[in-house]
């Protein structure tokens, strides 16, 4: 089931990606992420009343609501056309929490493809936080395109493979491959993003890109 939330993850955060870029109304994009909040609300609540008191299940879900709880926070944000600076820290909480599953991926779970995708997600929330929080707006297009790619290469790729039980027979390769590019992909987005102009502004929020994740 959590391989199901994780698919839809992956255009949750395509669409608000493409949103960062200027490239959809910044309203168009709140459906999606109510639809998506609201499955990872249900999954993660799944998974631990069918855990049977199994530790490491009900640590692995919870780990779920970071999402949900950000992906509601961005629709209600841009329904009412509300500031993004609480989102913003609430994506620092998420940012450094992200850090603390890698860590138990890599060393509790023996399971670091996803130990380096929780380390992509901690990159890109703590982005989302110096975006919203610190309302540094120069970020965004860069932002955008990170949250567009991570869309594909955190949660479309690694669903199917798990949906296709693929994943567990390539985990070190993938891991490995996830990381290379990682590093090579964003570090060239910079130059990229600098030299891109900046978007026209959605129709809501506009000042301080309320809408992420």
């Amino acid at each position: 089931m959590a391989s199901v939330g994780l698919l839809f993850v992956g255009a949750v955060l395509f669409i608000n990606g493409v949103m960062l870029l200027g490239w959809i109304d910044a309203k168009s994009a709140a459906p999606m992420n109510f639809f998506v909040g609201g499955l990872q609300i249900i999954t993660p609540l799944y998974l631990i009343f069918t855990a049977n008191g199994d530790a490491d299940v009900i640590l692995a879900a919870s780990g779920l609501f970071l999402f949900s709880f950000t992906y509601l926070y961005v629709a209600v944000n841009l329904t009412w056309d509300l500031d993004g600076t609480g989102l913003g820290y609430f994506c620092l909480f998420v940012a450094i929490t992200a850090v603390v599953f890698s860590a138990l991926n890599f060393f509790r779970f023996a399971d670091p493809a996803f130990g380096v995708i929780w380390l992509y997600w901690a990159f890109l929330w703590s982005l989302f936080f110096v975006l919203l929080g610190r309302k540094r707006d120069g970020i965004g297009r860069y932002t955008g395109a990170v949250c567009a790619i991570q869309g594909w290469v955190t949660a479309w790729i690694p669903a199917f493979l798990l949906l296709t039980g693929v994943y567990t027979e390539i985990g070190v390769p993938l891991a490995i491959g996830l990381a290379i590019f990682g590093v090579v992909v964003f570090l060239a987005l910079i130059p990229w993003a600098r030299r891109q102009p900046a978007p026209a502004a959605p129709a809501a929020p506009t000042g301080d890109h309320a809408a992420v994740a």
